[in-house]
């Protein structure tokens, strides 16, 4: 038998992430300096990890329900509340997932059928088209300008929305450019979708790493796009918790619902050590975030003013923690700009076509990594640009 036959063709044609093959050059190569790898080079903080721990001592290690402990989710909505004026009711809005990719997937497969459209404004998250794939659903990409800061404008959305348009995903502050979306930009998009059958997955991973002075703003904080956003978010970036793989969805209690039904067949509940540790964190670990956040900022400052010393068209990202410089004055291709360095400075970071066409030119260069490492990195890349500029 042939077995590679037996593999579903959309499934083979959705081609492995861009990223990927970087961490695998890189692997055993000594000296090397990853910008590249996007996760808080800080260790989970130690009263969150002291929570797991007291958890296996004392033998909790059976299922949850399957929308997560009601502790959680109470926890969750408190925070949400808390940091981002929303509200949520513990019972019915929101569930607990495996990292907050599995909440994207869970949500674009509860409203797309095969052929639905699924809007994507790019450069983004690599996982957004590969789960609107798996689902059968058609991608449908808005190409973001670097002049626009990569904010999303009206004009840009009513150029793609057609009949079969089921759901726009926004990604901010965003992966991979660090751009933000504040209240004004909103105003415009959410007049054009408010009368539109449309819903919005809103993927607010990084909402607690922002650097412009105000607090973050989600687009389900518009009365009229709370019901029909689906807001995701989870521990990994703010927490440092990337290992523990705790996410979350809030929104609508039907579509909560019926996302719930997948996970409850495919997942049946997130990690119950990862949930203990996790209501830890939201309820007693805002200074802990604020001192990494205060870090970050702080890299943040000298990576973007090493790339535009070097001579980088570099816009100042405002949140998350990337950065996303034009290299095309090099005259190199984003994957040629990224294999050469590696080869030759021993830098890591990731062609900015891995997250889009439009990325195409640019590089994303994470400053979650030492301050040490970040001077380093910027002036083995400085010697690498001087070959070309």
């Amino acid at each position: 038998m042939n077995v590679k036959k037996m593999i579903a063709p959309h499934i083979e044609a959705v081609p492995f992430s861009g990223i990927r093959k970087y961490f695998d050059l890189i692997y055993d190569m000594k000296g090397a300096i990853s910008l590249g790898i996007g996760e808080p080079d800080f260790v989970t903080p130690y009263n969150i990890r002291e929570e797991g721990i007291y958890s296996l001592e004392k033998g909790y290690t059976h299922y949850s329900a399957n929308a997560g402990f009601i502790e959680l989710r109470q926890e969750i909505c408190n925070y949400m509340q808390r940091r981002f004026n929303l509200s949520y009711e513990p019972e019915k809005d929101v569930l607990v997932t495996v990292g907050g990719s599995e909440a994207i997937d869970l949500a674009i497969r509860t409203i797309v059928s095969k052929g639905d459209e699924v809007i994507i404004p790019e450069p983004s998250f690599v996982a957004y088209k590969g789960c609107t794939l798996f689902a059968g659903a058609v991608p449908v990409p808005i190409n973001l300008k670097a002049e626009n800061e990569f904010r999303l404008k009206r004009e840009e959305l009513e150029k793609v929305v057609t009949e079969k348009t089921k759901i726009l995903i926004l990604g901010y502050p965003n992966n991979p450019t660090g751009a933000i979306m504040e209240y004004e930009d909103y105003v415009e998009i959410v007049d054009f979708l408010k009368d539109k059958d449309i819903m919005v997955i809103s993927d607010e991973l990084y909402a607690e790493l922002t650097y412009s002075g105000k607090n973050h703003v989600s687009i389900a904080n518009f009365e009229e796009m709370k019901d029909r956003t689906i807001v995701v978010n989870g521990l990994s970036k703010a927490y440092a918790m990337t290992g523990w793989r705790i996410g979350y969805a809030c929104g609508n209690e039907h579509i909560i619902e019926q996302m719930k039904k997948i996970h409850q067949y495919a997942i049946m509940c997130a990690p119950t050590t990862a949930q203990y540790a996790a209501i830890e964190a939201l309820k007693n670990s805002d200074d802990e975030v604020k001192e990494m956040v205060t870090e970050y900022n702080q890299r943040r400052r000298v990576v973007v003013d090493g790339f535009r010393e070097i001579g980088f068209d570099c816009f100042e990202p405002r949140g998350a923690f990337y950065v996303f410089p034009d290299i095309r004055k090099t005259g190199l291709t984003s994957d040629q700009f990224c294999e050469e360095l590696l080869k030759e400075e021993k830098v890591l970071v990731i062609p900015g076509g891995a997250f889009g066409e439009c990325g195409e030119g640019f590089v994303r260069a994470t400053y979650a990594n030492s301050m040490e490492n970040l001077i380093e990195a910027i002036s083995r890349i400085e010697r690498f640009a001087k070959r070309f500029m």
